[in-house]
């Protein structure tokens, strides 16, 4: 596969700040429109895009983590979020908010880190599933 200098190039630029935008739409999720299910799109588009410049194994490297992980890691944490719910008012998946506040991001509660949990769970999934076809595409 032939890629251009420029696309290469562009790509070491883009990555980090597709990256540093998926991280803003999952933390403004919570309150606002956006979250893990487009933060993680996000994240993965950023991956794809490398891959696209780089190849399957260079991206696998540099990601450090198999796919699998996250989406294991990710389910797991947005089912385990709902389990303050159960034990703060006994109701699976009801939102519980933390009293600390802090500057950027304000109140911390369960929604934020099921929403981290969705947002791995979804960057598994189509990672998983773009370096699936770009082996097919390679081979």
């Amino acid at each position: 596969m032939i890629v251009s200098v420029i696309l290469k190039t562009a790509t070491r630029y883009l990555i980090p700040l597709m990256l540093v935008f998926s991280f803003f739409l999952l933390l403004r999720g919570h309150n606002e429109p956006g979250g893990g299910f487009v933060g993680g799109l996000v994240a993965a588009s950023a991956y794809a895009l490398f891959a696209i410049a780089n190849g399957v194994k260079p991206t696998q490297q540099m990601l450090r983590v198999k796919p699998l992980s996250l989406i294991v890691s990710g389910l797991l944490i947005a089912v385990l979020s709902g389990f303050a719910g159960i034990v703060y008012y006994g109701v699976f998946m009801k939102a519980f908010w933390f009293e600390t506040k802090f500057p950027v991001i304000g109140k911390i509660g369960t929604p934020l880190i099921f929403d981290m949990g969705v947002y791995l769970l979804v960057l598994g999934i189509s990672l998983k599933i773009i370096f699936s076809l770009f082996e097919e595409d390679e081979q």
